[in-house]
């Protein structure tokens, strides 16, 4: 069993790794790999992930890190019922120091993992010192949009569509909150307060996204890019990273994060006080059907 293996895994997610790593010239390839749960993320997917940009941080040969989902779409979301769920599972966490949530109950177990797993695995993979490119297509769902979102370059196919509905759940947004950030605090609130979807073109109005192309030129255009920009100093490349990243911190991104974590688990707790369980008794069919077209 390696570091950040269960102790139990499920048949599905032991025949091909749930992350696949791949050199492109310069670039890493990282590719999401539960194509039949549209790429929902486990803690297995989570640690897979943070093993792949580390990797791809400590060679040097790597200049940029693309990060795309492999089958019909980018990501679902959060695993919040496939049979590789494995919320109870332990790991050992890198992201935070604090302890184990798998002994603890109620909102202290729920605390302790999202803190590690959503949060703290996002600001880590935000912080990595090398340009990365989201290559996104189909869904990209509420816990997708924190994967694409800790990325500094978005691009998008046309037929790609993007929403965070967990406000369904009663919850305000994923744990990753750059919400304000990302679309404007006018359009955050819309895209919150209906769960609708919007489109690339939307996204690339609003700013969130790069550029918009056909599905067919998705990966032609994504490793262009990553070339042209592998030909800067590398060093370089991680001050710029680093100093528009402060800037945003300095909006206030960071502190807002976290106080959003606080309400994202208010909403848990009144959740599992006064309903069926933390997630209002939604799962991934039901959310899914209450989900509207652009």
């Amino acid at each position: 069993m390696t570091d950040h293996e269960p102790a139990t895994m499920p048949a599905e997610e032991t025949a091909e790794p749930v992350v696949r790593y791949e050199r492109r010239g310069s670039a890493a390839l990282v590719t999401l790999n539960r194509p039949r749960y549209r790429n929902a993320q486990n803690s297995v997917m989570t640690y897979a992930l943070d093993d792949a940009f580390e990797r791809a941080v400590n060679d040097n040969d790597v200049r940029v890190i693309v990060l795309a989902g492999a089958g019909d779409h980018f990501s679902a979301g959060h695993d919040i019922g496939t049979p590789g769920r494995d919320v109870h599972v332990p790991y050992d966490r890198k992201a935070v120091i604090w302890w184990d949530h798998t002994d603890k109950a109620g909102a202290d177990a729920r605390y302790a993992r999202e803190m590690e797993v959503y949060l703290g695995m996002c600001r880590r993979w935000r912080e990595m010192p090398k340009p990365s490119i989201a290559m996104v297509h189909g869904a990209c769902i509420a816990g997708g949009l924190m994967l694409a979102w800790v990325c500094d370059l978005i691009i998008a196919s046309d037929d790609a569509f993007f929403a965070d509905p967990v406000v369904r759940m009663g919850i305000p947004g994923v744990e990753y909150f750059a919400h304000p950030w990302v679309l404007g605090p006018r359009f955050a609130k819309e895209a919150l307060f209906t769960g609708d979807r919007f489109t690339a073109q939307r996204a690339y109005e609003l700013g969130m996204v790069n550029r918009v192309v056909p599905r067919s030129e998705l990966a032609e255009t994504t490793f262009a890019m990553a070339d042209k920009i592998a030909t800067m100093p590398p060093f370089g490349l991680s001050l710029v990273k680093r100093a528009v990243n402060q800037c945003e911190d300095l909006m206030g991104m960071r502190p807002g994060m976290d106080s959003t974590f606080g309400l994202h688990h208010v909403a848990h707790a009144h959740n599992a006080e006064t309903g069926a369980d933390s997630l209002a008794g939604m799962d991934a069919r039901s959310m899914k059907s209450a989900s509207q077209a652009p």
